[in-house]
């Protein structure tokens, strides 16, 4: 599904060279954006390849909020790229416990709610302290905070969790109200489409959940 919109990435990447710096910055926003889009569908279908699509999103992304300022989602964008490999290997070979075959959706470990939680409240302090140092961030607590708790969501999608899902409707209306703020209107409608998928999302996988066991 990824190799469909590969011609249009190769286009893409000819216009700035012939339209300016401004039309490449667009370019890049556009692309993210149905990358991203891909992703969250093949996320919803809890397909193993949403990891293809997970690591040419960061790639673009990168560029894209650190031209806006956004410099943790730029530093979350390099985590994502590697959580990325990481989610496609476990995915792929993580299921010796349950034995053969598809890893299964499950829930969160209660063992893991702590750490989580203790992780994101670490990360947050961490990432808004260096923006608040070291950068010209004007959003250095809200930047730092769905950072921090996309560090958490990722890692349970990685693990296959069901609430990775709830975490990334709180990350998802946060961040879709700071990208209109920074003017990066797509990016903030296609939050808000995240939002929603989420919904949805969280409800596909507990019927999955539901047939797993049934």
């Amino acid at each position: 599904m990824i190799t469909l919109f590969y011609p249009f990435f190769v286009l893409f990447s000819l216009f700035p060279l012939s339209f300016g710096e401004g039309w490449g910055e667009a370019v890049l926003e556009i692309s993210g954006t149905v990358v991203g889009l891909v992703y969250l569908w093949l996320e919803y279908k809890a397909s193993i390849y949403l990891w293809i699509a997970g690591m040419i999103m960061p790639a673009i992304y990168i560029f894209v909020y650190y031209d806006a300022g956004l410099y943790a989602d730029t530093g979350i964008n390099v985590y994502y790229l590697f959580a990325a490999i990481y989610g496609w290997i476990y995915w792929s070979f993580g299921n010796g416990k349950h034995g053969k075959g598809e890893l299964p959706i499950t829930h969160t470990p209660v063992k893991f709610i702590l750490p989580l939680t203790l992780t994101f409240i670490v990360s947050f302090g961490i990432i808004a302290w260096i923006l608040i140092a070291f950068t010209d961030s004007t959003v250095p607590f809200l930047d730092s905070f769905t950072t921090a708790l996309s560090i958490a969501g990722m890692w349970m999608l990685a693990r296959k969790y069901v609430e990775q899902w709830l975490v990334w409707i709180g990350v998802n209306i946060i961040s879709s109200g700071l990208y209109t703020y920074k003017e990066l209107n797509l990016t903030s409608a296609l939050y808000l489409l995240y939002t929603i998928i989420a919904i949805f999302g969280y409800l596909k996988w507990k019927r999955i959940m539901r047939l797993q066991t049934a």
